[in-house]
């Protein structure tokens, strides 16, 4: 198993090849005349000429020979760009940049061409292909009522076929659309291709070919009368959720120290790490993310082929595999069907930390609305690209070298290490409904200050609370609130039901503390909620149907309680009625 320091690439052979060699290829030279005209007009006849095919039924595309023949294109394309300045780029292409509703983005890629920085090609890249899926995306709804999740799929629709030609798309496919091809957007975005390993002469063939694609699309729209729509941008609305870690500049300078000593790095990859402290010094936050999560993604993916003995998964797979990604990384098991041990190395907190931010789909998904240009970079939000830094700092302290004494005074990563320890998570179900309990328990606390009107102004036919009906009430409640307290910790007890719940005033007293007992026994399930998978199927089935039985009678409360029913003697039933099913049921656990 090779150390972080002795990984050379992450890229497997064959597409080590197709990336960095096949189209570097000595050649011959292509004028860039027969590419663009003067006024910029991308001649696509020639661009696609370069696409060879296999002679199949389904034509399928030739990578390795299409790569080699667009070589010296993208070479001469390259030259060209280096050739003209910023302002004669914006009067050429700017115009044609409209179309992907972020025409300022793709004018300040220009100055990446001629960046003297490491990481510049592989960051325009990656902000350049999301944005370029998602106003594909947004051209594909023109004559489509959804949108492929895949960008390999949306490249492969029929609707874009029709607006851009079928010849057009095989070139796009080439440089971003298969495991067999170039596919630039996803070894970057997966954290699988090192700095210097993705030739600039591809990004400059990508700035073309998005502004050859806007005349194309002139032209359809003319011909068609179709709009072009844009979606608005995803925002990120759970903020205060997301709050985890501290926000403090000094995270920079630890950042930078943990870097230097932590085994997480892999050491190609370790500009990309120093890149992603500056971006976010300079207050350049969605840079900051954009870099740091494939790395996170990339060290984790070492980490699991160390955790599993299965090395081969550090690298890109070939066509005929998946690649190791956060999905397979945070998986319950591995590929073939053995137990994944990185959440045994790195313990439940942080493994909900990453779920949270990454995967949970009531979470903000952070790498995945990024990565399909959901997300307007120029307002991206600081306390996310906090939270992932700090998210960094965990990992890298926890892979710290043995060699290196860990900077354990240090006040602020003491902080962050803490809140990364007492984490749990927030955006799984189970977290849900544990912050759904505890806002209910906050809101039936305060039932006991709604007004009650005096009890000699309440007509007898109208009481809720007879004498039988009370009593019989608070003996169920109380005998099952018995049954459920020693399930749960004292603490837990004390914070879900105080035992002065059942001191509710006389309106509500025979609601209220149902209520409160409903919390409880939802508290209890949500802890023993794996327990229930060890089962037979007949207990899972008598267990799902009394927790159907909560919800109708919930249901009901609500329909029997509306101001426009008020059916209060129904209530009380019903609520008896329950009650009986809850002490049978529990009785019988």
């Amino acid at each position: 198993m090779p150390t972080a320091s002795e990984v050379s690439s992450c890229l497997s052979p064959d597409v080590h090849y197709m990336v960095c060699k096949l189209g570097l290829e000595e050649g011959e030279r292509t004028d860039i005349g027969n590419i663009v005209s003067p006024t910029g007009i991308v001649s696509w006849d020639v661009i696609t000429a370069c696409i060879d095919f296999i002679q199949t039924e389904d034509c399928t595309i030739d990578y390795v020979k299409s790569v080699r023949l667009l070589g010296p294109v993208c070479e001469a394309v390259h030259l060209n760009l280096l050739s003209v300045t910023p302002d004669q780029f914006e009067n050429l292409y700017g115009f044609w940049f409209e179309w992907t509703n972020n025409k300022k983005l793709f004018l300040e890629s220009f100055y990446l061409v001629t960046s003297s920085e490491i990481t510049s090609v592989a960051l325009g890249l990656m902000k350049l292909t999301s944005c370029l899926e998602r106003a594909l995306g947004d051209v594909h709804l023109m004559r489509s009522k959804e949108c492929p999740f895949l960008f390999r799929d949306l490249l492969l629709s029929e609707e874009l076929a029709l607006i851009f030609g079928q010849s057009v798309m095989a070139v796009l496919c080439v440089f971003l659309g298969s495991p067999r091809s170039l596919n630039l957007r996803n070894i970057l975005w997966h954290g699988f291709a090192s700095p210097q390993e993705i030739p600039l002469k591809y990004f400059s063939m990508l700035l073309l070919l998005t502004a050859g694609l806007g005349q194309l699309l002139q032209e359809s729209i003319y011909q068609t009368e179709c709009t072009l729509l844009h979606r608005a941008p995803f925002i990120f609305t759970q903020l205060d959720e997301l709050l985890v870690f501290p926000d403090q500049e000094g995270i920079l300078s630890v950042g930078e120290d943990l870097i230097s000593k932590s085994d997480f790095v892999l050491e190609i990859m370790l500009p990309f790490w120093t890149a992603g402290i500056t971006a976010f010094r300079q207050k350049r936050y969605a840079d900051c993310v954009i870099l740091i999560l494939p790395q996170l993604e990339a060290s984790l993916r070492w980490v699991y082929t160390k955790a599993n003995n299965c090395p081969d998964r550090l690298l890109t797979a070939e066509s005929s595999t998946l690649y190791t990604t956060f999905d397979q990384i945070l998986a319950k098991n591995t590929n073939n069907e053995e137990i994944n041990h990185i959440p045994l190395m790195l313990g439940d907190p942080i493994m909900e930390i990453l779920w949270d931010f990454l995967n949970n789909q009531e979470g903000p998904r952070i790498r995945d609305h990024l990565s399909h240009g959901e997300v307007d970079l120029n307002v991206f939000p600081r306390v996310i690209a906090n939270q992932v830094l700090c998210l960094s700092l965990v990992l890298l302290h926890k892979f710290i070298g043995k060699q290196h004494t860990t900077t354990k005074d240090n006040e602020l990563l003491g902080e962050i290490l803490n809140s990364a320890r007492c984490y749990r998570s927030r955006f799984h179900p189970i977290g849900k409904l544990r912050k759904q309990v505890l806002e209910c328990t906050r809101n039936l606390q305060m039932w006991i200050n709604l007004p009650v009107p005096p009890q000699d102004q309440v007509q007898d036919s109208t009481r809720l609370d007879s004498t039988v009906e009370s009593n019989a009430g608070n003996i169920l409640v109380k005998a099952i609130f018995s049954s459920l307290q020693s399930q749960l910790p004292v603490q837990c007890m004390e914070t879900v039901v105080p035992e002065d719940y059942f001191q509710s005033g006389n309106t509500i007293q025979c609601i209220s503390p149902v209520m409160r007992v409903i919390l409880l026994l939802v508290t209890v399930e949500t802890r023993n909620a794996f327990a229930l998978c060890e089962k037979d199927d007949h207990e899972i089935q008598q267990h799902l149907k009394f927790l159907k039985a909560i919800l109708q009678y919930t249901e009901n409360l609500v329909t029997y309680t509306n101001p426009e029913k008020n059916k209060w003697t129904e209530t009380i039933n019903l609520t008896e009625m329950f009650l009986m099913k809850m002490k049978a049921f529990i009785c019988k656990q």
